[in-house]
């Protein structure tokens, strides 16, 4: 592990006991003795971490004007081989990419020199586009979110996502046109040894994604390392044999 996290967090975070959970948005912790309401913005059932008394790591809001002042930024999980962070906050996969960009530290995409997020793509906006020299086709790139292990393996999505399967479909087109098409799944967790798509959860998803890769759209799941310092890029984690 590198000495500093790529995404440090800020100053001044705290740590509550998780309560409850109410239109996904809000969670509910007990800080110092009071209830606190913090921001989550992960859309997802967030499926085995939402333990009463769990441990909830939050940061401090940008906007002081925001009505929640913290953010959920991971959630701590027991495991038989001691407790670990599991990072929650949705905007980290891309924010790491971004930084793992610059700091040369993914290989798939060495010989790329431009980097632009939220790049436009017919009527999507896709989450990153790198390019390079002349004659490099551009690869564009979406990151998702993996906080759920089954059976060892880390999992996508852990709920049902018409949208994720619309961004496969895109990338698929992308490959089609001659370009290079990437998913960066970060799994922000330390156990399951290999990754595959949650077909027990959205098999509609699991079957587009086998498609995917028949068709050449790459895939790049890489664990990160959560503390409470920051978060840490870390392997990448071998797909699960297909079904």
């Amino acid at each position: 592990m590198h000495e500093s996290p790529l995404i440090p967090f800020p100053p001044g975070c705290i740590t509550g006991a998780f309560i409850r959970r109410v239109k996904r948005f809000s969670v509910e912790i007990e800080h110092a003795g009071q209830s606190l309401w913090v921001h989550s913005n992960n859309s997802g059932s967030m499926m085995g971490l939402l333990r009463p008394g769990a441990p909830v790591l939050c940061s401090p809001a940008a906007n002081p004007d925001r009505k929640l002042k913290w953010t959920q930024e991971a959630v701590r999980l027991p495991d038989t081989r001691g407790d670990f962070w599991v990072g929650v906050n949705t905007m980290t996969p891309n924010r790491l990419l971004e930084a793992a960009f610059h700091a040369h530290r993914l290989p798939w995409a060495e010989g790329y020199t431009a980097f632009r997020r939220e790049a436009k793509y017919g009527e999507s906006r896709l989450d990153a586009r790198m390019d390079g020299p002349d004659g490099t086709p551009p690869l564009w790139v979406e990151c998702k979110n993996v906080t759920m292990v089954e059976d060892d393996v880390a999992c996508f999505p852990d709920a049902a996502t018409e949208r994720g399967q619309k961004h496969i479909r895109e990338m698929m087109g992308l490959v089609r046109q001659g370009y290079r098409a990437a998913f960066f799944y970060l799994i922000q967790r330390a156990d399951g040894s290999c990754f595959g798509p949650a077909d027990f959860i959205d098999p509609a998803y699991a079957d587009l994604f086998w498609q995917a890769l028949d068709a050449g759209v790459e895939v790049y799941p890489h664990r990160a390392t959560v503390t409470e310092a920051g978060i840490f890029l870390g392997e990448l984690l071998p797909l699960r044999c297909r079904p």
